[in-house]
C-alpha cells in the first residue's frame, strides 16, 4: 500500500474519520497478469515482469489502496507447496495444487514445514526482498504478512469434501491437522514479518470457514483464528471469506479480526450489526457480475446500492464483496472509484 494510505488505514482501525471515503481492491494472480497482458506462468516466474505489472497498477489507479499490496504469491500453491503438493501451473488460469493424503487418519504423516526452505516460500522472500528498493522508491513498502488460513489449507491437502467429512466424523484427527497447520502459519506468519520490520498487518484467507455451522465454527474456526490473528502483535488484522459470513461477521471479535472482506450476498448493514462499529468493512459490489461483466454506469448503480445500504458510512473501504474478479477492464475499475468519490460527497 501506498504510505499516506497505509498510515489512513491505521487511523481508519482507531477510530478516526478520515476526510474521503476511500477504494480499495484484493488484488493478486486471478487479476493482475491477464490485466497486465501477460500469462500467469511468466507473471509468476518473471519478478521483472511482477514488478513492472504491480508499478503499472499502482500508478494507473492512484487513488485506489490496493491490498495487500505488491503481493509476493503462487495462487493457490502458496502454503500447500510447503507441505510436499505436486503443483501444476497453467499459462492462462490458476495453479493448483494436488492433495498429499486421502484420509484424515492420516494427519500423522503430514511433515511440519520449515517456513524459511521449503516448497515457494523462499522464492517469495526473495522476490520481496529483490524488489524491496523498488517497491520503497514507488512510496510503499510491504505491509501485510499473508497467509491462507488453515481450514483452507487444509482442503487443498485432502480435498474439499474429505476435509469437511472429516470435521463431522472424526474431530480429533481434525484438530491435529489443524492445529499443525496452524503452528505452520504462525511461523511463516512470524517469518514474513522478520524479513520485512515494515509489515504491521496480517491478511489470512479462507472461504472454507463459511461452510460450517455455528458450533462447528466455534469448536474449529475461533481458536485458530484467534491464534493466527494474535501471533504477530499485528495492527492491521484483514479477513476475507467471502463465502457465507453471518456467523463469522459475529464472530469476529473473538477472532480478533478488525478488517472484514465478505460476500456481496450481504448488506453492508447486515455485516455491520453483526461485527459491531470497530471493525472496517471491505466491500460490497458484486466483483464478477457487476465489476468484471457489467457496464460502467452498472457499475456506478451497485456502488451507489452499496453506499444506501448503510447509513453510517465509517470504517469502511469501499469494495468488491471477495478478491478483483479476472477480466476486470480500467474503465469499470475507474468508474468504481469515480463515483466512490462523487457520490461519498
Amino acid at each position: 500500500m501506498r504510505n499516506s494510505s497505509w498510515d489512513d488505514l491505521i487511523r481508519m482501525i482507531d477510530g478516526e474519520k478520515l476526510n474521503y471515503q476511500p477504494s480499495g481492491f484484493i488484488v493478486d494472480s486471478p487479476w493482475i497478469p491477464g490485466w497486465y497482458g501477460i500469462s500467469t506462468v511468466d507473471y509468476y516466474a518473471s519478478d521483472d515482469l511482477w514488478l513492472k505489472a504491480n508499478l503499472k497498477m499502482i500508478n494507473t489507479f492512484p487513488d485506489a489502496w490496493f491490498m495487500p499490496g505488491f503481493w509476493s504469491e503462487y495462487g493457490m500453491c502458496t502454503e500447500p507447496s510447503a507441505f510436499g503438493s505436486r503443483m501444476v501451473f497453467l499459462e492462462q488460469s490458476l495453479p493448483h495444487a494436488d492433495k498429499i493424503i486421502e484420509s484424515i487418519d492420516e494427519t500423522d504423516s503430514v511433515p511440519q514445514p520449515d517456513v524459511k526452505t521449503d516448497g515457494l516460500l523462499p522464492f517469495m522472500i526473495s522476490r520481496l526482498r529483490n524488489n524491496e528498493q523498488a517497491i520503497k522508491d514507488a512510496d510503499h513498502q510491504v505491509r501485510f504478512a499473508i497467509a491462507r488460513g488453515p481450514l483452507n489449507i487444509a482442503s487443498f491437502l485432502m480435498g474439499t469434501t474429505e476435509f469437511m467429512m472429516a470435521l463431522a466424523m472424526d474431530p480429533d484427527n481434525s484438530h491435529k491437522l489443524l492445529k499443525k497447520i496452524s503452528d505452520f502459519t504462525c511461523d511463516w506468519l512470524s517469518w514474513q514479518k522478520e524479513c520485512f520490520p515494515s509489515i504491521d498487518g496480517v491478511l489470512i484467507l479462507d472461504d472454507l470457514i463459511g461452510f460450517v455451522g455455528e458450533v462447528e465454527f466455534s469448536e474449529f474456526v475461533i481458536p485458530y483464528f484467534k491464534r493466527i490473528f494474535s501471533c504477530t502483535g499485528a495492527k492491521a488484522r484483514f479477513l476475507h471469506n467471502d463465502a457465507d459470513g453471518l456467523i463469522t461477521a459475529a464472530n469476529l471479535k473473538e477472532m480478533g479480526v478488525n478488517m472484514f472482506n465478505f460476500s456481496f450476498n450481504h448488506t453492508m448493514k447486515e455485516i455491520r450489526d453483526l461485527a459491531g462499529p470497530e471493525v472496517v468493512l471491505v466491500g460490497n459490489v458484486p466483483p464478477r457480475d457487476v465489476v468484471a461483466n457489467g457496464t460502467p454506469q452498472q457499475v456506478e448503480e451497485a456502488v451507489k446500492k452499496a453506499f444506501d445500504e448503510i447509513p453510517d458510512h465509517d470504517r469502511i473501504i469501499w469494495s468488491v464483496g471477495g478478491g478483483m474478479a479476472p477480466e476486470v477492464k480500467d474503465v469499470n475499475l475507474n468508474a468504481f472509484i469515480r463515483t466512490v468519490k462523487t457520490y461519498s460527497k
